[in-house]
């Protein structure tokens, strides 16, 4: 008996291990809708609120469903587009068919993790109107809409096998650690505890408000994930290096004390009113120590030193503190250690195919002048990125490259193109990528749009130079959305790019569905402009060289 039981056990164990080993998640705290598409099937369609509803303020986050705001619905699906804007006007796609499946993967970007207990936020700027990122209800729920995201990306898996992902940066909304642990310990699959300071609970009870300690789904492990940085994941708030004073005030028992940092010439030394925080111990998160410092009265919060500020060899670093693949998530160890956070990898072996991962926001050493922001090379990361393309052209392999910020974008937004301080100018950097015929498509987030753009080549009689730029908007705001990308090889051997825009399966009721709510609510609120989905095939013409090495890869599409 005592024999057959040690079976029994040890066969336990190793189904256990199985399950875990192939790559089947633990049930999460919070599952999402058992229906799992994409945008080409159903959209997401916000309803207009009604011309009778009252005017409120963001704050009032009680008011939004007594008075229309953050109401939504599904519609039809969203065609792909088909561009064939980087192909030769001579070209025709009437007899061409897609053939073969190259690789299929997912990028999710400006995730915003947010502390929303943090001292150090600017939520006055937002929380009367202004600006959105500043202050939104949205901030309440955003662990748990990545955990929604995340276990979308699983069920899409089983569909349709991925074969890796990539975050592109802006992981933490105010490069705290907390904010990047619980970015890594969702993609892990661990339990989450969304609270800071002092341990709150709003409904008495487990699993039943924003703040309770819950079990995340984790990325199916047989999905490798891989990371870039944003200026949010080293800038105090994605646009000043910190200071001592800042530095202090993240840890610290007061609220942030600042002036307008983007007007005033004394940027982040100028003083003059509370930021405010949100009360973790209310319901609806009310804003609570904010207002002018000489007629508001603030109380001391609770201190916690897990709201430290992480430098880029910390940030980098924490990598490597991880369960999921893989280790590191493309980082180099030695590297990060420097604070240098530039890799490759090939993602099949038989693919002739690489993914070149840049950081390319700005260095923590650039004087004080502006806002960091902007797209920036140093000569060590302009050169490795070179020698990356240089490599990968001479061995006749496809190149991607994922970075946080786009290029070429023609964003007249003071704060977006490139620095002043980079070794190299926009122009000259797309001149110099326009010489790679095997680079087919950058990546990136930052602008919380779903823009495609067509670099076009500069010789119309090579459009094999041109390459697309897709932009993946803000999992944070609305549509908090990621994306999907397969790449499929064509019958005359040119390549089509499915850029598919995917929006969370939420279950009805579930924290991640009142986020996708309150972001609703809050571009109706804010009169921001929509940002749109936007589904494209993309046609991108490869060298002949490059469509003989191809012409037999791929899994054959069934039709």
């Amino acid at each position: 008996m005592k024999k057959a039981n040690s079976i029994l056990i040890c066969t336990l164990i190793l189904i256990g291990f199985i399950l875990v080993n192939d790559g089947i998640s633990q049930q999460a705290s919070y599952p999402i809708d058992t229906k799992v598409v994409t945008t080409q099937q159903r959209m997401v369609v916000p309803v207009p609120v009604p011309t009778t509803a009252a005017t409120i303020f963001p704050y009032e986050v009680s008011k939004y469903s007594e008075n229309g705001y953050g109401v939504w619905q599904y519609g039809p699906g969203l065609e792909y587009v088909k561009r064939l804007d980087l192909m030769s006007p001579s070209y025709s796609d009437k007899s061409v068919a897609n053939k073969a499946k190259l690789l299929n993967f997912f990028t999710i970007t400006d995730i915003h993790l947010t502390d929303k207990e943090s001292p150090t936020q600017v939520i006055l700027y937002g929380f009367k109107g202004g600006i959105i990122s500043a202050y939104s209800a949205i901030m309440l729920y955003t662990t748990h809409v990545l955990d929604a995201a995340i276990q979308t990306v699983n069920a899409l898996n089983k569909q349709n096998p991925i074969d890796f992902g990539i975050s592109l940066g802006d992981n933490c909304n105010n490069t705290q650690y907390n904010e990047l642990r619980w970015f890594i310990d969702v993609l892990d699959g661990k339990e989450i505890n969304p609270d800071s300071g002092i341990k709150d609970d709003p409904i008495p009870g487990p699993l039943n408000d924003y703040q309770d300690v819950y079990k995340a789904a984790g990325l199916d492990k047989s999905i490798p994930w891989y990371q870039a940085i944003g200026n949010h994941d080293h800038f105090w708030m994605g646009i000043k290096h910190p200071d001592d004073y800042l530095n202090t005030t993240y840890t610290g028992e007061n609220v942030l004390n600042m002036g307008d940092v983007l007007k005033d010439p004394l940027g982040i030394k100028s003083r003059g009113f509370y930021m405010g925080v949100l009360d973790g111990t209310t319901k609806y998160g009310d804003v609570i120590n904010i207002g002018p410092v000489s007629t508001t009265k603030v109380e001391k919060i609770p201190a916690d030193q897990n709201r430290r500020s992480l430098k880029k060899e910390e940030w980098f670093g924490e990598f490597f503190n991880t369960s999921s693949n893989p280790v590191g998530h493309g980082f180099n160890e030695a590297d990060a250690k420097r604070g240098f956070g530039c890799y490759s990898f090939e993602p099949k072996s038989d693919l002739p195919l690489k993914v070149i991962v840049i950081d390319d926001t700005q260095r923590d050493e650039d004087p004080d002048t502006d806002i960091y922001g902007h797209a920036e090379f140093d000569k060590e990361r302009y050169d490795w990125l070179i020698k990356e393309l240089d490599k990968g052209q001479a061995e006749g392999k496809l190149m991607i490259i994922a970075a946080h910020i786009p290029i070429g974008i023609n964003d007249p937004s003071p704060e977006l193109g490139m620095s002043e301080y980079s070794v190299v100018t926009e122009k000259d950097f797309l001149d110099k990528m326009h010489t790679y015929p095997n680079l087919i498509l950058w990546v990136a987030g930052h602008r919380h749009l779903n823009t495609v753009t067509a670099l076009k080549s500069p010789d119309p009689t090579k459009p094999e130079l041109g390459f697309w730029e897709v932009e993946t908007s803000s999992l944070r705001e609305f549509p908090q959305q990621l994306r999907t990308f397969e790449i499929i090889r064509n019958s005359d051997n040119t390549i089509s790019i499915m850029a598919t825009n995917v929006d969370p399966a939420v279950k009805e009721g579930s924290f991640a569905a009142i986020s996708r709510s309150y972001g609703i609510a809050a571009f109706q609120i804010f009169k921001n402009p929509p940002v749109y989905s936007y589904n494209a095939e993309l046609v991108k013409q490869l060298t002949p060289e490059m469509q003989k090495k191809i012409q037999n890869c791929g899994t054959p599409i069934k039709k």
